[in-house]
């Protein structure tokens, strides 16, 4: 061997060892700074409150040893804060929360980036969503809905607090689809912001809102409106919505997940991905983290990274599917 190879050999050796070297300090060392954790909405909704409930765990149970203050970066549906994370690409020390607008905004045009931008630590929850009418509606049942849709589609205004093309326009016309709606371009859907969606609902100005189910239990418990089904693939076991059927109940062989995740910036090193997602499945087995799920009505369904993944890989393909269907794909 020449002495020109052995020394090229030599150089190369002793730059690999310094990389794992330099690679295991951080590993070992991490994290030393405060994560950004982000809610892509304001103060008080879904993605804000699994957000600050998941850094109170983590922090108080000294899961995680350094602050995990949460940033709000709401506007395009989750999109301002999708693009913030653009800029963090290769980061370790960044955070934030996502559910299906992560793949729908994407999908429908709303946002050049999309779930492949973004790298999934681990799935957390499921949310389901529910269909209200006003108190005085002449509907009684989510069946009589689906019917009149089939006779005229444009008979029934249907409104949500999502975009057209996002999740709760999408989890209606899957249910409208399943009960065998053929004409799903020609519903009418009314996009509001926040309230105004329930306030349109009892103010008599849609037929019927698409939204959550938490946002359905204070006007439904007041008279205000009435829950014809959820799109939950069992019934509410306790609290107010146990006595409403699920789509499958009602005879329609549907159902919608509103699945949260903890997502990193595009490229985050290995090491961080590992680490969050340990921290977090230790964190779904505490007590502190089983009695949020229960008062906020959500289902536990932990899922590590490299499942989140395939599971994102499958539900867009099926998004995709809805979303052709309706005209609104890009």
């Amino acid at each position: 061997m020449s002495k020109v190879l052995r020394r090229f050999l030599f150089v190369a050796l002793t730059l690999a060892v310094a990389s794992l070297s330099v690679a295991g300090t951080a590993l070992a060392a991490y994290p030393t700074r405060p994560f950004e954790c982000i809610a892509p909405a304001g103060p008080g909704g879904g993605w804000d409150t699994t957000m600050r409930m998941v850094t109170k765990v983590l922090t108080e149970k000294k899961i995680v040893p350094v602050p995990m203050p949460v940033v709000n970066k709401p506007g395009g549906g989750g999109g301002v804060a999708l693009a913030y994370l653009q800029k963090k690409a290769g980061k370790d020390d960044t955070i934030a929360v996502y559910s299906p607008p992560l793949l729908l905004i994407h999908l429908t045009g709303a946002s050049p980036f999309g779930y492949k931008d973004v790298t999934p630590i681990a799935m957390l929850i499921n949310d389901f969503g529910a269909f209200a009418v006003p108190k005085n509606s002449k509907y009684k049942n989510i069946k009589e809905i689906m019917e009149a849709l089939k006779k005229d589609p444009k008979s029934v205004k249907v409104g949500g607090t999502s975009a057209m093309g996002s999740m709760d326009h999408i989890q209606f016309l899957a249910a409208a689809k399943a009960a065998g709606v053929k004409d799903l371009r020609s519903i009418q859907y009314i996009a509001f912001q926040g309230g105004e969606g329930l306030a349109a609902l009892m103010g008599g100005h849609i037929d019927l809102l698409s939204t959550g189910m938490a946002e359905t239990v204070g006007p439904m418990q007041s008279g205000d409106i009435r829950v014809l089904a959820i799109t939950a693939p069992k019934r509410v076991k306790s609290g107010p919505l146990m006595t409403i059927p699920t789509l499958r109940e009602a005879g329609i062989n549907a159902e919608f997940v509103n699945w949260r995740g903890i997502f990193g910036p595009k490229n985050m090193p290995d090491y961080a991905v590992k680490y969050l997602e340990d921290a977090l499945r230790k964190m779904v087995n505490t007590s502190e983290w089983k009695e949020i799920t229960i008062r906020n009505g959500w289902t536990p369904s932990f899922m590590g990274a490299t499942d989140f993944a395939k599971f994102l890989d499958k539900t867009n393909e099926e998004y995709k599917s809805l979303l052709a269907e309706v005209g609104i794909l890009k």
